[in-house]
């Protein structure tokens, strides 16, 4: 059995405008290099194995913040684990999406929940059989963490992902089972956390786009 401890990158100044990133490479700001700070030192308090990151710097970043608080080597990269592709919609308000594609009319470019899934569960099947009997840290997005909660534990409820929040998961057998929605070693990190994902990403309130 391994488990993968999925994080969403800290803050950015598009989540703190309400701006859908998708694919665009946006740097963390300082608000979410606390946040990577505090989700590393909630993850102190247990022992890891490896750290590993989309190439989107927002979580490279993240990951790197964490790694070095738990004296892990920088990062590895994921690419399958890179944000959903949201296409003609990235950079994004919801005001402007609902203006540009009222209703259910087709985002041009945007990436469908099915491939998001496509992609990332294996990569995070084959990741996990590479370390067996081993716990990892895996930082993501939020749009991935979805997509992976919709595709393991479609029972779940469907609750806020913030920024820097923990997710674990375990792999047995080539599968993936959640443990715990925001596990409780990040309970202690919510009062750093921003507002929820309604806010910090429109892209998950709007049914057309998700």
């Amino acid at each position: 059995m391994t488990l993968i401890y999925l994080v969403r990158h800290g803050e950015t100044d598009w989540n703190r405008e309400h701006r859908i990133q998708g694919s665009t490479d946006i740097a963390l700001n300082d608000t979410g290099r606390d946040q990577a700070a505090t989700t590393g030192e909630l993850l102190s308090t247990r022992a890891w194995d490896g750290v590993y990151a989309s190439p989107l710097s927002r979580a490279y970043e993240t990951g790197a913040i964490i790694a070095r608080r738990l004296g892990l080597p920088e990062p590895g990269v994921v690419p399958e684990v890179a944000e959903r592709r949201y296409g003609e919609a990235e950079g994004l308000t919801g005001d402007e999406i609902d203006a540009r594609f009222p209703g259910d009319t087709p985002v041009p470019g945007r990436e469908t929940r099915e491939e998001v899934a496509a992609r990332t569960i294996p990569a995070l099947v084959a990741l996990a059989e590479q370390h067996p009997g081993e716990s990892i840290v895996v930082v993501s997005h939020g749009g991935v963490i979805r997509t992976v909660l919709m595709e393991v534990a479609p029972e779940a409820p469907f609750e806020p992902i913030r920024n820097g929040s923990v997710h674990s998961f375990r792999h047995t057998d080539g599968t993936l089972d959640l443990v715990a929605f925001d596990d409780p070693i990040e309970v202690r990190s919510l009062d750093c956390a921003s507002d929820d994902i309604e806010d910090q990403n429109a892209v998950e309130s709007r049914e057309s786009l998700v």
